[in-house]
């Protein structure tokens, strides 16, 4: 095991790059898509690889090979924030929301799993564990299924003992309230129903549902606007039924994105996704800000990746457990993680995220 005071230098970075189908079409309130891409980083030093992704496209691949692995190879991979920073440094004159943050992202998490994989111990244990599970919410019931699926996906989440379960609308905003009611009854009483609009209402729109939603015990409501329009979050949440929380926060790639979201006093629950908000680094430095203002933080999608930062976050709300993500993760990676009672709990005997690469049985979705 090399020593905290043991300079490491950073040999390779290796960048591919995977274009996965899913398993049925897929759509939210304003996109649809058929496939999955991710991007998918190893990082090499003092013999041992660590493994860093995103969900992102070809060209955030390119741009790690082209911009990244310069200012990362050679220094020392104990200092990760050293790293980090350089590689906010380099993107300075690209942009820093979109793709620039997204391939740190795939960068970063690399290193801290390498890292911690150096050290011969979990990155939840390097991190340092607030929590010693995550809690989850299952997260699917696309506008593209049918009221049946949508009942069958539900229902087989609560049976599993996932308590809480996030479902897409907006696409048709008649058939929005029909929807919520045939999940109501596909998971019962008791369990919390969370629904995302991806920004698809108007304003008015939706206040107007999220009167509605109360009779079937909605308490999430996602991006009932647009997330750019922090008046308009502002304006729902004071006006939201009581108990409902209004969330927003996926889109955020720096810390200014998320200080005038919070600012605005636009969300009662703010998300963050280290795979976009410039990885582990990144996810990091947004749990104060929320705790700071007595409020909880939730992990956007990517769940493999988030449970050791979310471990590490005192004041968590439960994460999502995203369908399509989740699917992947499970195809690509040996030790992907799946929730006992609703939790997901790291194993804390697997050094660093805890997982092994699959590269036989993800090669045939290869883009590069």
């Amino acid at each position: 095991m090399a020593g905290w005071d043991s300079p490491v230098p950073i040999d390779s970075i290796d960048v591919s790059v995977y274009r996965v189908p899913t398993d049925f079409p897929e759509s939210d309130g304003t996109f649809a898509w058929d496939a999955t891409t991710m991007v998918l980083v190893e990082a090499r030093a003092g013999g041992k690889c660590g493994i860093g992704y995103t969900y992102a496209d070809e060209a955030t691949g390119r741009l790690i090979k082209d911009t990244l692995v310069a200012v990362v190879r050679g220094n020392n991979v104990m200092d990760v924030p050293k790293c980090w920073a350089a590689m906010v440094h380099q993107i300075r004159n690209l942009g820093r929301p979109g793709v620039s943050s997204m391939a740190i992202a795939a960068v970063d998490v690399a290193l801290w799993d390498l890292k911690a994989r150096l050290l011969d111990v979990s990155l939840v244990t390097l991190l340092g564990a607030a929590h010693t599970s995550v809690p989850v919410y299952g997260s699917g019931g696309f506008t593209s299924y049918s009221n049946e699926q949508l009942q069958k996906q539900f229902a087989g989440w609560v049976a599993a003992g996932i308590s809480r379960v996030k479902m897409k609308i907006g696409t048709h905003p008649k058939a929005d309230l029909d929807r919520v009611r045939a999940a109501r009854e596909a998971i019962g009483p008791d369990a919390e129903l969370y629904v995302d609009a991806n920004g698809a209402y108007s304003r008015k729109q939706a206040l107007a549902f999220a009167e509605e939603f109360r009779q079937y015990g909605v308490v999430w409501f996602e991006e009932p606007v647009s997330s750019d329009d922090l008046e308009g979050l502002h304006l729902i949440r004071n006006r939201a039924p009581a108990g409902m929380n209004i969330a927003a926060g996926e889109y955020g790639y720096d810390l200014w994105y998320f200080r005038h979201m919070l600012e605005a006093e636009a969300v009662d629950v703010l998300q963050a996704d280290a795979s976009r908000c410039a990885g582990i680094t990144g996810f990091l430095r947004v749990g104060p800000l929320t705790e700071s203002r007595s409020m909880n933080l939730s992990a956007h999608c990517a769940p493999t990746l988030h449970v050791p930062a979310c471990c590490a976050t005192q004041n968590l709300h439960p994460m999502e457990y995203f369908h399509d993500h989740v699917r992947i993760e499970h195809m690509f990676f040996d030790g992907a993680l799946t929730p006992v009672n609703g939790e997901l709990i790291p194993d804390r005997s697997r050094p660093g995220l805890g997982f092994e690469f699959r590269r036989q049985d993800a090669e045939r979705y290869a883009v590069t």
